[in-house]
């Protein structure tokens, strides 16, 4: 059965490093959904959290490869435990000034938050799970979507772990 895994790897921080990550999946034939990268707690290391679709033996293999690059230090499956997962999205959506007040509306049901104003437009910055990203991207499409970027899910596992 396939499902949506969340997997942090620790890697040293080098260059080339996310390009051979990323060229291991490729030559898998293994699809990326998601990728963040950035510094970790510990100085000299970037985490990576990848969200790809596969079942377990899938899953397993992809651990098993990424073992084999000499920069990766861990590999966990964040998604076989609980976690918090965000994503940060920035929205620019059509808005004349007639039209603000329903977009304003969606934008506090959702905890979003407007960060631009212009004469037409409207760029509304949202916070969450995919799901919740997802919804309010559907929600602001009648409206008229002028530019959308996502970052990418980021995760950690929940507690003391």
């Amino acid at each position: 059965m396939m499902n949506r895994h969340t997997i942090a790897v620790l890697v040293n921080d080098q260059p080339g490093v996310l390009q051979r990550v990323s060229g291991l999946f490729g030559r898998r034939g293994f699809n990326i959904e998601s990728i963040t990268v950035g510094q970790s707690e510990e100085v000299g290391l970037s985490r990576m959290v990848i969200v790809t679709l596969g079942d377990e033996k899938l899953l397993e293999q992809i651990e098993k490869q990424l073992y084999k690059l000499i920069d990766v230090i861990k590999v966990v499956n964040l998604s076989s435990n609980p976690m918090v997962g965000r994503e940060l999205a920035l929205i620019k959506v059509k808005a004349d000034p007639s039209e603000r007040p329903e977009v304003m509306g969606l934008v506090e049901t959702f905890r979003a938050s407007v960060v631009d104003i212009g004469n037409t437009s409207l760029m509304v910055q949202v916070v969450g799970d995919t799901e919740k990203i997802d919804a309010m991207i559907e929600l602001l499409k009648p409206y008229g979507i002028r530019e959308l970027s996502r970052t990418g899910v980021t995760a950690m596992i929940r507690g003391n772990v």
